[in-house]
C-alpha cells in the first residue's frame, strides 16, 4: 500500500466509527477483507487511526471537520505535510480536497486550550479539579502514543539479565525507574511476544505504573492474596514473582482470566482462579486488591476510544460500583489484613473521594500508604490506596 492509501483506509475506518461502531472490530474486518495489506500496511493504518482518536478535537478544528477525511487533513497539518500530496484521487488515494476543506480548519495558536489538549468537553470540569495545575500537562501527555513497558520476572532471572536477552535479539530496553522490575522498550517493540524472553516467562508486557501499583501491595510470605477484579491478571502475576505466598484470582467476568493459567504456567508462578460462588468459602484472605472497573482516563493514550465514550452519568455509575466492590472485598479480608484499592483514573471522584467514601462508613479501617501517579511520572495515571483492617 502507498502511504496515501494507508490513510484512504484510515479515513474509511474513522468514518465508521464514528458512527458508534468499535474501533478493534473495524480494524479487525477491515484487516480481513484487505488481504493485500501486508503487516506494515495494518500497522500504519492502525497508527493513523489510533493517533487520530487520541487528537480528535484538535485534528478535527485543524481539518475543518470531525470526519475521517477532517481527521486525516488535521493529523497531515500538525505534521507538517503537504494535504495535496496525499489527497490526489490517484490510485487508492483519498480524492482531491475540495476548496471549502483547503479553506477549512482553525491555525493551532488559535485552538483553546480544551481542544488542543484533546479534552472531552464534559469531563473537563472534573478533570480540571482533579488535576490541577497539572491539568494542560497531563491532557497533552495523553495526545502521545504510551510507551512500551515490560515486567521482568524476578523469579526467572535478574533486569539486567532481561536486557541482555533482549539486546541479543535486536530489542532494545532499558531499566525504569517506576519499578524495579520494569523495563522501558527503546526499539523492536514489535518483535517482543516472539523474543525468548517473553515465551521462556522471564518478561511480561505490563505498564510502569501498574507494576508501581503491584509494588505498593504489603506482601510477606505465606500470606493468602486474593485478586478480586484480576482481569487478565497483570498484577496478580506481577505480586506473584515478589514472594512465595498462595494467589487466587477472580474477576466478574471469568472470561478475561481465560490466559491467565497459561501465563501463570509460563511464568513459572501459580495461581488459583475463584468463581464467585468460590470466594467466601476461601475467605478470609490477609490481601485483597480491588483494581476495579473505572473511567481508564489514566489509559486513554493506550485506549483513545473511551476518551470519548465516557460521560459523567457513566462515572457516576461507575463510582457506585467502586463502593460495592470495595464493601464487599472488605468482608473478604482477615482482621489485621489489607484492601488494596486501584483504578487507572486521573479522577478524584474515583480516587480519593472513593477511599474516604468508604473510611466514612466503616470507621475499623485505616489508610496505610496512597499514591496517585500520571503520564508526568512515565507510565499510565493511576490511584492505588493501602487500606487496613482493625
Amino acid at each position: 500500500m502507498t502511504p496515501a492509501a494507508r490513510i484512504a483506509a484510515a479515513i474509511e475506518i474513522l468514518d465508521a466509527w464514528l458512527t458508534g461502531d468499535s474501533v478493534e472490530r473495524l480494524l479487525t474486518a477491515w484487516a480481513r477483507r484487505s488481504r493485500f495489506a501486508g503487516s506494515k500496511d495494518r500497522a500504519a493504518v492502525r497508527d493513523h487511526v489510533f493517533d487520530a482518536l487520541r487528537c480528535r478535537r484538535s485534528f478535527a478544528a485543524l481539518g475543518g471537520a470531525d470526519t475521517g477525511r477532517g481527521l486525516m487533513l488535521g493529523a497531515l497539518r500538525v505534521a507538517g505535510q503537504k494535504p495535496d500530496s496525499v489527497f490526489t484521487g490517484e490510485g487508492h488515494a483519498p480524492l482531491p480536497l475540495s476548496a471549502e476543506e483547503r479553506g477549512a480548519g482553525a491555525a493551532w495558536d488559535d485552538l483553546p486550550e480544551n481542544i488542543a489538549c484533546d479534552c472531552p468537553e464534559a469531563l473537563a470540569p472534573l478533570l480540571r479539579d482533579s488535576l490541577g495545575p497539572d491539568f494542560q500537562a497531563v491532557m497533552s501527555a495523553l495526545r502521545m502514543r504510551a510507551p512500551v513497558f515490560l515486567r521482568v520476572n524476578l523469579g526467572r532471572d535478574t533486569r539486567a539479565a532481561a536486557i541482555e536477552s533482549l539486546a541479543a535479539e535486536g530489542i532494545v530496553a532499558d531499566a525504569h525507574g517506576l519499578s524495579p522490575t520494569a523495563l522501558i522498550v527503546a526499539e523492536g517493540a514489535r518483535r517482543v511476544r516472539q523474543s525468548a524472553a517473553y515465551t521462556r516467562g522471564l518478561i511480561e508486557l505490563q505498564d510502569a505504573a501498574s507494576q508501581a501499583v503491584a509494588d505498593m501491595m504489603p506482601l510477606t510470605p505465606g500470606m493468602r492474596v486474593l485478586d478480586y477484579c484480576a482481569g487478565g491478571g497483570g498484577k496478580t502475576l506481577a505480586m506473584a514473582g515478589r514472594v512465595t505466598a498462595e494467589f487466587h484470582a477472580h474477576d466478574a467476568a471469568p472470561g478475561r482470566m481465560k490466559d491467565l493459567s497459561d501465563r501463570a504456567a509460563r511464568a513459572g508462578l501459580a495461581v488459583r482462579i475463584l468463581g464467585t460462588d468460590d470466594l467466601s468459602a476461601s475467605a478470609p484472605f490477609d490481601l485483597v486488591l480491588c483494581d476495579v472497573p473505572c473511567s481508564g482516563s489514566g489509559a486513554w493514550r493506550r485506549s483513545p476510544e473511551a476518551k470519548w465514550r465516557t460521560t459523567p452519568a457513566h462515572i457516576e455509575r461507575l463510582c457506585g460500583m467502586q463502593a460495592d466492590i470495595l464493601d464487599h472485598a472488605s468482608g473478604l479480608v482477615a482482621p489485621g489484613g489489607v484492601v488494596g484499592y486501584a483504578t487507572c483514573s486521573l479522577i478524584a471522584t474515583e480516587n480519593h473521594d472513593q477511599v474516604a467514601a468508604f473510611l466514612g462508613r466503616n470507621p475499623g479501617w485505616r489508610v496505610e500508604a496512597e499514591r496517585r501517579l500520571t503520564p508526568l511520572d512515565g507510565g499510565d495515571g493511576f490511584y492505588a490506596a493501602t487500606l487496613r483492617r482493625s
